[in-house]
This record gives structure tokens, sequence and C-alpha cells, in this order.
């Protein structure tokens, strides 16, 4: 679809759009980029509340926004909201995408499919989590498409690292992650609207 035809649709919903993942057709945009494994005995329960993302491979969705995080929470239809929500810091401006998403795969692994717009959806792949799911490392259907999330807006140094690392053995362009700003003073006055 050409962007015209989405330019006023959240930035933080386009990634379904591009004509990319619209030529890999429905069934490869919830796949799993080959060689890795996502993590077993997911539960989507504990998995509900506010992620912030730590770091990503920047998309022209995201372009330009910090202080972004996600919320996940349960809908009466049994699937997953998703509400996005990333600050354009230097324009002063708030993007908030809401989609929905549902486990795929065998029970309890760590696979979601997402979508914000339609009958389009994207895979969303939980390649680790921490114990008390505190931190997760999350892949799209390819190598393009990479977080890393937190419960809280940092991590300990330690934890990314090992992210990073985990990252890197499995093929992903670590050297490409850019880190997203998630400070106290640039993030709080967004964050009381939120």
């Amino acid at each position: 679809m050409p962007a015209a035809h989405h330019a006023s649709l959240p930035r933080l919903a386009r990634p379904l759009l591009g004509a990319p993942l619209l030529a890999l057709g429905i069934a490869a945009c919830t796949g799993m980029p080959e060689g890795t494994r996502v993590v077993d005995d997911f539960d989507a329960e504990r998995y509900l509340g506010r992620w912030y993302e730590v770091a990503r491979l920047d998309h022209s969705f995201e372009e330009g926004l910090d202080c972004v995080t996600a919320d996940y929470s349960q809908r009466d239809d049994g699937r997953i909201r998703v509400t996005n929500r990333g600050i354009d810091l230097a324009a002063g401006e708030a993007d908030i995408a809401e989609g929905k998403a549902y486990p795929i795969g065998e029970p309890g692994q760590g696979r979601l499919k997402v979508s914000f717009f339609g009958p389009f959806y994207a895979g969303y792949n939980i390649l680790a989590l921490g114990d008390d799911y505190d931190w997760a490392l999350v892949a799209g259907p390819d190598r393009d498409y990479l977080w890393i999330l937190s419960r809280t807006p940092e991590l300990p140094a330690s934890t990314y690292q090992a992210l990073v690392e985990r990252a890197a053995a499995l093929d992903f362009p670590v050297d490409e992650l850019i880190e997203v700003e998630q400070g106290e003073a640039a993030c709080a006055p967004w964050r009381r609207d939120a």
C-alpha cells in the first residue's frame, strides 16, 4: 500500500502495512526468524501489563520515538489488547496505536500474532524472558525486528549486555540496536497522561 494511504495512521501501527510485509504474505508475517526458538511455559496472563522499550532495531514506524511503552491487557473476547505509545520528543508529539493479539503455535509457546490494522497480523516471538517476567527479548517474523523490553524504564547493565549477546548469537544485527530514551526528565511529563 502506498505511504500516502496510511500517512494518517499512527507510526506505531504501520509495520503491518509496509509493502515488504504484504509481499511476504500473511503466513510469513506471523513466522519466526529461521534458527530461533521461542520460550516454553509462556503464561500470557503474566505477560500482561506495561513494558518499556529499552532498545530496538529501528524502523520507519518508530523512527524518532522515545519513551516507548507497550501495554497489554485482557479483552472481553479473550484476545489481548495492545496499546503502543511513543513520544517524538523533538516535535513534542505522542504517537499511540491500539491493536489486538493472541497466542499462536503450541500451547505454552511464547508466540503471539499482533494486528493494528484489519486482517493483517505480524509475528511477535519471545526469544528470552526473565523468570519474573521482568525483561524480554522479542523478535518479529525475521531478523529485521528486535526489541529489548523491561518492566521498568531501565535494565541493569549486565542484563542488557546479556540480552545483546544472546541476540548476537542468534545472528541479529545488534550493532544497529538503538537505545530508547526512557529517562525520567524526558518521559515523565508524557507519562502523566498515559
